[in-house]
């Protein structure tokens, strides 16, 4: 294994950490770290439902501590590490900001903006490109998102089961 594949299983596991921390408040467990020169430079989890903000998404909460840390919103040379292929809306504040490379773990088949539903990346007309890599600790990534949408899919036959005693 290369140095760089290293890397990219390390911040990949920080990722699914801040994963973790969203799940454990009810968020769907998706993290995120930019990385510049070896260093973390910001990080975020999923928190849309609890901030009650549509773009609290992790790639976006770690890209705007990344560029509140740089005093810059452009990140060039940095690499944003996150467990779940990013959706539109983040494929366009990644290039927004300059993100050098993206590395992704799990697959996003119904709203993967990288591979999967759409390339948006290599749309021609964008003024940026992206080096990408996926499928970094793909197995972990997937398992915690599936975990979690078991659970939470467990959770709700419980409560229709308890509700239709009720009556």
């Amino acid at each position: 294994m290369s140095e760089l594949e290293k890397d990219d299983e390390y911040w990949m596991a920080r990722a699914l950490t801040l994963a973790a921390r969203g799940a454990s408040q009810g968020e769907v467990p998706v993290g995120a770290v930019v990385v510049c020169e070896g260093k973390e430079l910001g990080a975020g989890f999923n928190v849309p439902i609890t901030g009650c903000d549509p773009t609290a998404h992790a790639e976006m909460r770690a890209l705007r501590d990344a560029a509140a840390r740089a005093g810059n919103y452009r990140l060039t040379g940095a690499t944003l590490y996150v467990t779940l292929e990013p959706c539109t809306m983040c494929v366009g504040a990644i290039v927004h900001s300059r993100i050098s490379r993206l590395v992704y773990g799990a697959s996003e088949p119904k709203a993967g903006a990288v591979k999967s539903a759409r390339r948006t990346l290599e749309e021609p007309h964008l003024n940026w490109q992206v080096d990408v890599v996926g499928g970094i600790l793909q197995d972990d990534c997937s398992r915690i998102i599936s975990d979690f949408f078991s659970r939470r899919r467990s959770e709700i036959r419980q409560r229709r089961k308890q509700n239709s005693g009720k009556e």
